[in-house]
């Protein structure tokens, strides 16, 4: 959605009433799951149970805060302070897998989560949650949202959207509303967030979150959340069983906050590697023939065959692998010609499992420094 008719969208229904919080630097990565198991096929809306844990696993040892969405709220609000690249773990529908299969990895780990719960999938079967679970889970970390009534997709909203305006409102009426009344009846707490069923929302919509007391919305475009990223449309990053690069790109930070990816490093700037490398994470060299190596020593069970590094201006490069040191080396064999050098490093174990994320980092070469090719 562009932002000038986003913004046009949310002054015709009120939601820019409030002063605008300060901006700040913040980014946060908002994921979004639906189901878990560690035997059904992976689809794009399930993801294999083990893969969740070490997508989990994967946040701890990047060391990516796992915020509560109270604290989510309270940032956008104005009234709070939280970590750069933080990150919120939401989940949709209410599949029974969330209680059997995630909710114990989450409680490993100690990571708060949100439930967006439709209505008329609470109790409703042998593969739905049922109230007791979802009753235990807020009782330990858990927080719920509203997902509707029935969760329509978005043919079915445009059909009844044709119907004329007041049938659409009394349509979005029950939908928006009377899930919230339900989940706060039924569980005892506020319910003021909405995921958009398939992510679809219009103007209509806007109007009612306001008057039913929803103040952030989420769709599902992925992107970083900032402070001032309209509440009314809240992007996220929903992670698939089938494509695993989408975790990947929403625990990626690399970019300098303020600025949009492709921006040179800057001095200073923080960057978190699961394993140490060389140069290290946003350092500034004055050598355009570094020796680029990655310390691998801690990875339990790695298969040197399947070790892969790939260097930005190079492609794959012929990285040789120290079992002895357990280091991944390469030294360019011509001159880094960027000011911003960006390194991968990929891995199986013997098992042909990989992590749930590449080792991934960029390092800046000193422009005035360095010596510059006359080729």
């Amino acid at each position: 959605m562009r932002p000038v008719l986003l913004f046009t969208w949310l002054l015709a229904a009120g939601l820019s009433a409030e002063p605008t919080p300060p901006r700040d630097h913040v980014r946060v990565s908002v994921l979004g799951y639906h189901d878990f198991s560690e035997t059904a096929e992976e689809t794009e809306m399930r993801i294999r149970t083990s893969k969740f844990r070490d997508q989990m696993q994967a946040l701890k040892d990047l060391g990516l805060p796992v915020i509560p969405m109270a604290d989510f709220q309270a940032w956008k609000r104005g009234e709070k302070s939280i970590p750069d690249k933080s990150v919120v773990i939401t989940i949709d529908d209410g599949w029974k897998s969330v209680y059997t299969d995630a909710y114990p990895v989450l409680r490993e780990f100690g990571y708060p989560f949100t439930l967006f719960l439709y209505k008329n999938y609470v109790d409703g079967g042998g593969k739905a949650l049922t109230t007791p679970m979802i009753r235990e889970m807020i009782g330990n970390g858990a927080t719920l949202g509203s997902h509707s009534v029935s969760h329509p997709y978005p043919a079915t909203v445009k059909k009844h959207r044709r119907e004329g305006p007041d049938a659409y409102d009394a349509f979005l009426r029950r939908e928006m509303g009377e899930s919230k009344r339900f989940l706060e009846s039924g569980f005892g707490s506020a319910v003021t967030t909405y995921a958009y069923p398939g992510g679809y929302h219009t103007q209509e919509m806007f109007t009612l979150a306001e008057e039913f007391g929803y103040t952030q919305l989420f769709t599902v475009l992925p992107a970083k959340v900032r402070r001032d990223t309209p509440d009314a449309a809240l992007p996220r990053y929903v992670i698939l069983g089938t494509h695993d690069h989408i975790f990947q790109l929403a625990t990626a930070f690399t970019d300098t906050p303020g600025t949009g990816p492709g921006n040179s490093l800057q001095p200073g700037l923080t960057q978190t590697t699961q394993y140490p490398v060389t140069p290290e994470p946003g350092a500034i060299v004055e050598d355009r023939l570094a020796e680029i190596t990655a310390h691998l020593g801690e990875v339990e069970g790695l298969d040197p065959d399947s070790l892969e590094m790939t260097v930005g201006g190079f492609g794959k490069v012929p990285a040789v692998f120290d079992g002895e040191a357990g280091t991944l080396s390469w030294k360019p064999n011509r001159r880094l010609r960027s000011d911003r050098c960006q390194v991968q490093v990929s891995w199986k174990d013997r098992e042909g499992k990989a992590p749930a994320l590449p080792l991934r980092w960029a390092f800046q070469i000193d422009q005035e420094a360095a010596y510059v090719p006359r080729n």
